[in-house]
Order: structure tokens, then sequence, then C-alpha cells
């Protein structure tokens, strides 16, 4: 029936003169970084542990000289902190900060950048449940 059409034409303008108008939300807070000028201040969980990483192809990774997998719906993030597709890093090695499932499959992957990297963070379960961590500075004390 033709009696809806004026009504659905007046939706649609409307919208798209409420879409003219948005703003954009300011941008994260973030820091310097040497390898692309910018770059997310970036908070990672106490569970987070340090690793060094080679990948294979997906979704098998060697994790500390360890062949592994990564779990169902893994997340991997770069030095921007842009989610980045695992096929792009086949062959690739990188120092990370990385979660795990019960299981033991790496979950979460962050690729540190120059500045992350120099932070201390605990590379095994047994650092991480001796040492303190400030959620806060993101940062942990040795004993």
């Amino acid at each position: 029936m033709n009696r809806c059409a004026p009504l659905l034409l007046m939706l649609a303008l409307s919208g798209l003169a409420s879409a003219q108008t948005m703003t954009v939300p300011a941008p994260a807070t973030t820091t310097t970084s040497a390898t692309d000028g910018q770059s997310v201040h970036r908070n990672f969980p106490q569970n987070a542990l340090r690793g060094q990483i080679v990948f294979g192809t997906p979704p098998v990774i060697t994790m500390n000289g360890v062949v592994t997998r990564m779990g169902m719906g893994y997340r991997i993030h770069g030095p921007d902190n842009l989610l980045v597709m695992s096929a792009q890093l086949v062959g690739g090695t990188a120092v990370v900060d990385y979660t795990t499932d019960v299981e033991g499959r790496v979950l979460e992957i962050w690729i540190l950048s120059t500045a992350e990297i120099s932070k201390v963070w605990p590379t095994t379960r047994a650092q991480a449940a001796a040492w303190t961590f400030d959620p806060i500075a993101q940062t942990w004390t040795q004993p």
C-alpha cells in the first residue's frame, strides 16, 4: 500500500539530518611511541604474562619455545591496540603480553611497543603469584 511510503520517506530524511549533525568523540589518551608516532595507553590484566611468540599457521604458535595453539575466539592486538589478523603475522616474532584460557591455550595477545617492553612484567604464574601488581600504574613490584 502507498500509505506507508510518505512515512518511510520522512523517517529516512530525519535520519539523514541527524546523521549530519553527529559529532565524533575525542580520541583516547595517547602517549608517544617510537613505532608510529602515537599509540594508545593500554591497561593489561593482572593475569597477563610476558612472552616471546613466533606466529605459525593459525592457530599454531610457539610461545616461549613451546609449540601451542591459540584458543577459540583468540584476539591479537597490535602496538596501536587495533586488532591484527593472525594470517598477517605468519613467520613473525614479537614480545607480547598474553592471557590463556582454562585449558592453557593462548586467548588474548598484545604485541608490545618498545616502551611497554621496558616495563617489568612476570613471565610465569609463579612470578605473578609472588610479585605485587598495581593496576592503576600498571607496574609489578618484585619482593
